[in-house]
């Protein structure tokens, strides 16, 4: 005798259906809470390396980096600043280079005002991926956008990036304190791409594209 396949009911489908709409908005809550997390992080660290560029200054009468008597305090085998007022190179630097902008790591992390390995000069990683860095101003020399000391933090995503614009300052990408460029056109070397903040090609200047995370963008703001 042939048996006949039993096929499903509408309440078994509703049952199905109702399980997958509370995975997804499971997976979608989760994702909203890592992005809200990392955007609080990132938030946090601008504050925080501000601070304790500030209480360095304070403690020792010299700017991170620019500091001239790092070697005298320290060490013999401790890089010094030339004292000359500004941090000389690029926030993503080789670590390995002579750039005041990566002596800046090295000399907190000997005053104890930032945590890692003292002999290292590495930037400090974000929570995007990227890292932080220090230089000084941002835009070509010709036209600078940001003057003075800044930090640069690179890797991210549109909605990351327009949060914290907002969060931070206006939420406008060339104007305020706090400028936006797009790394899609540039090569990334250690989480960062080489001279972002120099080429005025990629100035973000039509605003976040939140919704695609395949563009990135590296945020500056003045210190």
């Amino acid at each position: 005798m042939q048996r006949r396949s039993r096929g499903f009911t509408l309440v078994e489908i509703a049952i199905v259906l109702v399980i997958i709409a509370l995975l997804l908005g499971g997976t979608l809550k989760g994702q909203e809470l890592i992005s809200s997390a990392k955007i609080r992080n990132l938030a946090n660290d601008f504050g925080a390396i501000s601070a304790a560029t500030y209480a360095y200054q304070e403690r020792f009468r010299a700017f991170p980096g620019d500091d001239s008597g790092a070697s005298a305090r320290w060490g013999g085998g401790v890089p010094d600043g030339d004292r000359g007022g500004t941090v000389g190179g690029e926030f993503c630097a080789d670590p390995g280079s002579s750039a005041e902008s990566v002596y800046f790591w090295r000399h907190l992390r000997l005053a104890g005002f930032v945590g890692g390995d003292a002999s290292l000069s590495e930037q400090e990683p974000n929570a995007a991926g990227g890292i932080f860095g220090v230089q000084t101003g941002t835009g070509a020399a010709a036209g600078p956008e940001l003057s003075g000391p800044v930090i640069c933090t690179s890797n991210l995503s549109g909605k990351i990036a327009s949060a914290l614009d907002t969060q931070l300052d206006d939420g406008k990408p060339q104007t305020g304190s706090m400028r936006s460029y797009s790394q899609n056109r540039l090569p990334l070397l250690r989480g960062c791409s080489s001279n972002a903040t120099r080429t005025a090609a990629v100035r973000n200047s039509v605003g976040y594209n939140a919704a695609d995370d395949s563009e990135l963008y590296t945020l500056c703001k003045s210190l």
